[in-house]
């Protein structure tokens, strides 16, 4: 059987969330409405800036794309989670946990490398404020977008692929709500993955430490170009347009290194889940109001759009 197929099992158990069965129905209608209302935050951000003529610019360029990434990043686990909640049968079968699991991988990469092109946006919006226009072309936007995209699929791409090749024949129940790498990892005792977990702490340097550092040295060059600036009007705007960004830049990488910073053997599996909500479910749920309420070109647009409506109507 092990040479037709590298796994003994067609399917996995996932055990979910460890909750009260008497709090389910509290916590499905809970994880339901925060669900909808990333789809609908998410969605009102990419029409406003593909109906209003204003916010074509490169910031709300990005900002479409990590709205398109937030939504598509909370509906690789939410579905599946909300189904699990109100069945008994929480299998996934193995195409489905490899595939949930490399589009997990994806759009998580892909908010992180849009969080830099964002920060490299504002840094010369800023600090070079001649130069904008001819450094930030469309053709240059389309090529920051694309290269964020082609990398977060080979990086996913390249974890799904080694995960494939490994035996699954021990242990099929997944202690996770959804196909974590980690999670899947442990079910592989007896099998070689120091590959896997090597390229792990590689990529994961290099797609999580590298971009946090170029963030950082952007905001750093950012607030010594305000303290050239004695315009208090000025550098109000400085901060009211770089507040949005640094706002979800510091809620993402807050989860992450509220984790590694506080580690614990006890719980090490409840903070992984506890992490993995607040990546999946709550910072894209947490971004569009983050961008629309701090924003003020994103509020007149909302207005503009609402009026024009209702004059239609």
């Amino acid at each position: 059987m092990k040479k037709n197929n590298q796994t003994l099992f067609s399917q996995f158990l996932l055990l979910g969330l460890p909750i009260p069965a008497e709090h389910q129905e509290l916590f499905f209608a809970l994880f339901l409405s925060m669900y909808l209302t990333t789809i609908l935050g998410n969605l009102i951000i990419i029409i406003l800036i593909r109906l209003d003529s204003h916010l074509h610019t490169p910031m709300y360029l990005f900002l479409s794309n990590l709205s398109f990434s937030d939504l598509c990043f909370s509906s690789v686990t939410m579905p599946k989670l909300l189904q699990n909640m109100q069945s008994q049968d929480t299998s996934i079968t193995y195409a489905g946990c490899l595939t949930q699991m490399y589009f997990f991988d994806l759009f998580g990469g892909l908010e992180i490398f849009l969080l830099v092109v964002m920060a490299y946006d504002r840094y010369v919006a800023i600090c070079l404020p001649l130069h904008y226009t001819s450094i930030m072309s469309l053709k240059l936007c389309l090529c920051l977008v694309l290269l964020s995209w082609v990398i977060s699929m080979l990086n996913s791409m390249l974890h799904t692929l080694l995960l494939a090749r490994l035996s699954f024949c021990e242990d099929n129940m997944i202690r996770h709500f959804f196909c974590d790498m980690s999670a899947l990892l442990k079910l592989l005792s007896s099998s070689n993955i120091h590959i896997n977990e090597l390229m792990i702490l590689v990529l994961g340097g290099l797609t999580m430490v590298i971009p946090f550092l170029l963030i950082v040295v952007s905001y750093v060059q950012i607030v010594s170009s305000i303290l050239n600036i004695s315009s208090a009007r000025v550098i109000q705007k400085i901060f009211s347009t770089c507040g949005s960004h640094l706002s979800v830049f510091s809620l993402f990488y807050g989860t992450i290194f509220g984790l590694y910073l506080c580690p614990s053997a006890n719980n090490s599996t409840v903070k992984e889940i506890v992490m993995a909500m607040m990546c999946t479910v709550v910072t894209p749920m947490l971004n569009p109001f983050i961008y629309s309420l701090r924003n003020r070109n994103m509020k007149e647009a909302l207005i503009s759009v609402l009026f024009k409506k209702k004059i239609s109507l």
